[in-house]
């Protein structure tokens, strides 16, 4: 997976990788020569006392030097950008491949698992990659020809080659083939650790007033502890490496020098031969090291290869139709025919068998226990998730069959979880319509009952709103909401339980306001109040994902048990009357 993302992540940028290939192909060269120009010097240079052989062939060795120099400068520097534009394009994908997924899918994976292959694990694949162009050709080249240049200077020594870059090899494969389980089981570790982190930021309220704080705090010491083992282990095994190579290149050098100097002294070779003999040593060990350095890295960015390429290989449930209908001739048009759901591996349906119709001007409510499978019904409009049998139909067209832009355009979605992004309330509101002006955005807040705690925010509309929407509490979060979707002007309302949060006062009051607005328009409401929805003109009644009761308000409480038994439980008779 590691080669097929760079691969596919890098074809765009092969002009840039060709001229990286090239000017390290060139520098590794002008390394490779200066040993031996080094070796002429002393030999000829030094040893005879000719100044001017020693100046002629220090010109040449400084514009080696300097040819070296450059090209490795602008190597690193067409390295470096392709590296960025590499994991710029794999995060972009991961984002595009996320926001394509159903609920199903993102829950198979879990947010923390995705914002982690989303951030870390990428920028583990993108510093392999950074290596990769700044060493990849650096290395053989002058593994191999030092190995040529050392015998050129004198092949009697040569044997020390044949023992000790097999030695190198050796140790460095005993240590990544120790390291890899480690990298694999620290991604898994970092996944749990930002798991329960993000459960005890988001649920901190609850911590607190359950007294859980302890229990929490032992959690994730035992998540961190659990990550900090495993680190710590291939922490050890990566501190073992260098030791490793540095004892193997010492002894070399002693060898080398140890057996030179014999040679040295019987006559059989010169001074600087052995100087450059040392020197070729050295560059193929360092190439060594630094190939040492990329196989450190190459075990997790592995790792991360494959989880990025387990989110890119994950196709959608909810797969957009290849030409997508978007002309329709009906409008606000609802319907569900024999519709049933059913989550993976699960024995039973969460849905069954629904099915209702709704028009422009109606307003249909659901109402049913907790669990009874009203949210669900609701993200199939949409296509959060698709039926399992059954079709749901906008504006007479299957939701399958729709373009999903045109589809979406004709929604307003109000959740039963508020959820307002960073920035301000105006640039929250405009998600619903990004061309909205002020004047409409205050429309909208007036009709959703906003508008007087807006107005009372220091900045109005321009009020600084936190993630998720913590800085305002949750009615008020619900009624920007509320406003948001108010200010797309859709064909089809969708409210899941989008009034839970308001007092009964202001629940009648924007029930009000919305009448006029939404008279045009087809309404749908999921609601645990019976006030909510008894002025509706169809009531669906669910219980265990089927629909056991229809009708209006006066003839449920007339003649279904269901409904009696939910009306009893929030109002008294004369209420209900």
């Amino acid at each position: 997976m590691l080669l097929h993302l760079m691969r596919t992540y890098l074809r765009p940028y092969r002009r840039w990788l060709t001229v990286i290939v090239v000017l390290q192909f060139t520098a590794t060269v002008a390394m490779l020569f200066l040993p031996s120009l080094n070796a002429d010097i002393i030999d000829n240079g030094v040893a005879t006392g000719d100044t001017g052989y020693i100046v002629r062939m220090g010109a040449v060795m400084l514009a080696v030097s300097l040819l070296q120099i450059l090209c490795s400068v602008v190597a690193v520097w067409f390295s470096a950008r392709a590296a960025m534009a590499f994991g710029r394009d794999l995060r972009g994908s991961l984002f595009h491949r996320v926001g394509s997924f159903s609920g199903r899918e993102v829950a198979a994976f879990g947010a923390p698992s995705l914002i982690t292959r989303t951030t870390n694990d990428v920028q583990q694949v993108q510093m392999l990659t950074l290596m990769t162009c700044t060493m990849a050709v650096s290395v053989p080249i002058m593994m191999v020809g030092g190995v040529l240049m050392a015998m050129r200077e004198d092949l009697a020594l040569s044997w020390l080659l044949v023992v000790v870059v097999p030695v190198l090899f050796l140790c460095v494969g005993l240590v990544v083939s120790q390291m890899v389980p480690s990298f694999r089981l620290v991604q898994v570790r970092i996944d749990e650790v930002n798991r329960v982190l993000r459960e005890q930021i988001t649920g901190i309220r609850v911590v607190r007033a359950f007294v859980r704080e302890p229990h929490e705090t032992q959690r994730f010491s035992e998540a961190n502890a659990g990550l900090t083992e495993v680190s710590v282990r291939a922490g050890r095994w990566m501190a073992t490496m260098f030791p490793l190579v540095m004892l193997v290149v010492n002894i070399s050098s002693v060898a080398v020098i140890w057996f030179g100097g014999h040679r040295v002294n019987d006559g059989e070779m010169e001074v600087g031969a052995l100087t450059a003999f040392l020197s070729y040593l050295m560059q193929i060990l360092m190439s060594v090291m630094m190939g040492t350095f990329m196989l450190m890295m190459i075990p997790r960015s592995s790792v991360c290869a494959d989880r990025i390429g387990e989110v890119l290989d994950t196709d959608s449930t909810v797969v957009p139709p290849e030409r997508g209908v978007t002309e329709l001739d009906l409008r606000g048009h609802l319907d569900l025919d024999a519709v049933s759901f059913t989550y993976p591996g699960a024995e039973q349906p969460v849905l069954a068998d629904v099915s209702f119709s709704a028009r422009p001007g109606q307003t249909v409510a659901v109402i049913g226990s907790t669990g009874a499978g009203k949210s669900t019904l609701v993200n199939l409009v949409p296509r959060l998730f698709d039926a399992t049998a059954g079709r749901v139909l906008v504006d007479g067209v299957d939701v399958r069959d729709l373009d999903p832009d045109t589809l979406w355009s004709r929604i307003g979605l109000v959740p039963q979880k508020a959820f307002l992004f960073t920035g301000t309330v105006a640039s929250n509101l405009r998600h619903g319509d990004p061309d909205a002006t002020d004047e409409e955005l205050w429309r909208a807040l007036e009709i959703a009952q906003a508008r007087d705690f807006v107005e009372a925010m220091p900045g109005g509309l321009e009020s600084p709103i936190v993630q998720g929407g913590t800085n305002v509490s949750g009615g008020q979060r619900q009624r920007l909401a509320i406003a948001r979707a108010l200010v797309r002007r859709p064909e089809i309302y969708l409210f899941d339980d989008a009034f839970s949060a308001l007092d009964l006062a202001t629940d009648a009051r924007l029930r009000a306001a919305l009448r006029p607005v939404t008279r045009d328009a087809t309404v749908v409401v999921v609601a645990q109040r019976v006030t909510t929805i008894r002025d509706a003109d169809l009531i669906l009644v669910l219980e265990d994902g089927r629909v056991v009761g229809r009708g209006t308000h006066a003839e449920l409480l007339a003649g279904n048990a269901t409904y009696q038994e939910i009306v009893a439980s929030q109002l008294s008779a004369e209420e209900a009357a």
